[in-house]
């Protein structure tokens, strides 16, 4: 193991510990490591699942850490919601996620992990800003009013990267991904994101022989990354990236889709030839959150990610394939 918390260098085995590891980005980890066969030699990891302790509890958390032994952690699990569940639960928001990462990072301080990840959110950055939003600009000012208490205990978990590298010489970063999608999602239509809900919605709307309708009118635009890239990405970040800032994981600027085109995207790989319809008497939200990915491509010029048709083609092979036991 390498002092700058690498995973290759000497003999010395190697336990990943997954936190929020049933999630759609922890599945799309153990896809990769697992079933690609992207594990190093004395690499070992661990999936974590709520079912197996209470991260919001300080012993429970240092029980999974005793039994595990990590050397590395991905810390993925968090206290999400939609929308309205952040409007009316700030205060549930706030401290439930303080005392997961609290809990998390103290572990790892205690246990000499050589290497925490942990995964941030792009509705953390200011609410007044300019464009494209990047690392640099996550503490210029408040973020939106609707998400504050989700939004300031994630920008903490930066707050405290940097100080336990200051105080203890802990080597811990943290990733900001843009809008994921893909396998294992949460396919909600009240309470999923943009395009697993689109992917439930089409499919009822072929089930029921109903017009595919959208809310809103299809012209904000979004940056997409598929779960699977993130994935690779994210394993990347835990073995090479050394830096404590954090690093946004998201496709280009020109990348950036309509909510129309995504639509248009999940109606055609669900083989729907209904009417495609827009409710414009529904709010369209924030026109654009662009984010720069000038640090990722320092380091990674030339990956290629995954094509918008194709992700989404894959989302609804599994989404139909996995209708009765999926998230929804």
């Amino acid at each position: 193991m390498t002092t700058d918390g690498s995973t290759n260098g000497d003999d010395a085995p190697t336990v990943v510990l997954v936190t929020g590891g049933s999630g759609l980005v922890g599945q799309a980890i153990k896809e990769y490591v697992e079933e690609e066969g992207n594990t190093k030699d004395g690499e070992t990891w661990i999936f974590l699942s709520s079912k197996e302790g209470d991260l919001r509890d300080r012993k429970a958390t240092e029980a999974i850490f005793e039994k595990y032994q990590p050397t590395h952690v991905i810390h993925l699990a968090a206290k999400v919601g939609g929308l309205f569940a952040n409007m009316s639960a700030k205060v549930e928001f706030f401290r439930e996620n303080i005392l997961i990462n609290d809990n998390v990072m103290e572990c790892c301080r205690i246990y000499k992990v050589k290497k925490l990840v942990s995964f941030l959110s792009t509705c953390i950055f200011p609410d007044k800003t300019t464009y494209p939003i990047d690392e640099t600009m996550l503490h210029n000012g408040p973020p939106h009013p609707s998400n504050e208490g989700y939004a300031y205990a994630k920008r903490l978990i930066d707050t405290m990267n940097r100080a336990y590298a200051e105080e203890y010489n802990c080597n811990f970063t943290s990733i900001i991904p843009t809008n994921i999608y893909g396998k294992y999602d949460n396919f909600s239509i009240q309470n999923g994101h943009v395009i697993p809900g689109l992917i439930h919605k089409c499919y009822l709307a072929k089930q029921e022989n109903k017009p595919f309708v959208i809310w809103g009118s299809g012209t904000p635009l979004r940056q997409f990354v598929y779960s699977r890239d993130l994935a690779e990405l994210t394993v990347w970040v835990m073995r090479e990236y050394h830096e404590p800032t954090p690093i946004t994981l998201s496709v280009d600027e020109e990348d950036e889709v309509s909510i129309k085109d995504v639509a248009l995207a999940v109606a055609k790989a669900m083989k729907f030839e209904g009417p495609v319809e827009f409710d414009t008497s529904k709010a369209d939200g924030q026109f654009k959150k662009t984010a720069g990915n000038k640090k990722l491509r320092s380091y990674q010029p030339d990956y290629q990610f995954t094509s918008i048709e194709d992700g989404i083609q894959q989302s609804v092979d599994w989404f139909v394939e996995n209708y009765d036991t999926c998230r929804k």
